[in-house]
């Protein structure tokens, strides 16, 4: 059974033509905002990486990387879920310098998605990456990028709104930031970190959650992290309230990067120490890579939300259920 929502009276603000062209402003002027205030450039990046790298983001540890052999090479790859580890061991190839940062177009197939409104099995992401010095690595910090991050997305909806006044998707500039063990102990009644999740950025509409990853005093994760990129304890997701879907949206997971510490004791608790010996690994451990911040910003996430869609399906073009090409047909949602 499909998991899509129909909003009640839903359509369309824009035309197909229309949509396509918001699409493409969205994307030119967020990467301006973006990568000014954060003093990125931007890099060319991979599709697939090998597999004994230990390059592919393993994400929640349970979602299976398309794989293929390549005969010429010798080796089999993975199509990437994210560019998490390749842009910090891309830092270091290309020589950047501390306060300057790379950002990339990154597309993923992620096959174990589940279908909804706001998940494919297609991603598309700015993913970026920064290098910082050691007395950077505390949560002030995380939080000046996170509100530079906002400004640029707001910033990017008031110009929106200039060029297609049809349009009239309200974000808040006010970000408000919360730690998960805060946020389990705010609402000790709502059993699930997405639920959690939904009851505070719907009373505060622009919101940090911080500190994902690590097992709260419930004795369960917020939610699952891979162990060998964020540090649990200097990492958060962004959120904004959605009022066509009335729902928390994310549009970015980021953070702090894990340093040898941080990262000896994550592989040890998510019980992958099995990695160790991969090379990204390896380097993080012996020091060889500088101290950074940096994370995933949804393209098609962000599209849907300033454009005020109802499906993520009608600014990218993927692959559908029956059940869902049904109701999103008769509803008249457009799907690409």
């Amino acid at each position: 059974m499909s998991k899509t929502y129909i909003p009640t009276d839903y359509r369309p603000v824009l035309d197909a033509y229309d949509t396509q062209r918001a699409i493409a402003y969205i994307k030119e002027t967020f990467q301006e905002e973006f990568s000014s205030a954060l003093n990125l450039k931007r890099v060319s990046a991979p599709l697939f990486v090998t597999e004994a790298s230990g390059l592919n983001d393993n994400l929640n540890g349970y979602e299976r990387p398309v794989s293929f052999d390549v005969p010429a090479v010798g080796e089999d790859v993975q199509v990437v879920h994210s560019l998490a580890k390749w842009k910090r061991l891309a830092l270091k190839r290309y020589g950047f310098v501390t306060g300057n940062g790379l950002y990339t177009d990154m597309n993923a197939i992620r096959r174990d998605e589940e279908l909804d409104n706001i998940h494919s099995i297609y991603v598309d992401q700015w993913d970026w990456e920064k290098i910082i010095t050691p007395q950077n690595r505390n949560r002030e910090y995380l939080m000046l990028i996170v509100r530079a991050i906002v400004r640029a997305i707001c910033d990017t909806n008031d110009r929106l709104q200039v060029r297609f006044p049809q349009l009239h998707t309200r974000l808040s500039r006010d970000v408000t930031f919360i730690t998960t063990q805060e946020l389990e102990d705010l609402y000790p009644d709502l059993k699930t970190g997405s639920e959690r999740e939904k009851a505070y950025v719907k009373e505060h509409h622009t919101a940090c959650i911080m500190q994902i990853g690590g097992k709260l005093r419930s004795g369960k994760p917020h939610d699952g992290r891979a162990p060998d990129y964020d540090d649990w304890d200097l990492n958060c997701d962004i959120f904004f309230w959605d009022e066509v879907l009335d729902r928390q949206l994310e549009i970015s997971s980021m953070g702090i990067r894990v340093d040898a510490a941080a990262l000896d004791r994550q592989l040890t608790l998510a019980g992958c120490d099995d990695r160790r010996e991969l090379p990204f690994h390896r380097m993080l451990l012996n020091g060889e890579l500088p101290l950074t911040i940096g994370g995933g910003i949804g393209q098609s996430r962000l599209a849907m939300l300033m454009m005020g869609c109802a499906h993520i399906g009608e600014v990218q073009s993927s692959i559908w259920d029956a059940d869902t090409l049904h109701l999103c047909t008769e509803a008249g949602i457009p799907l690409l």
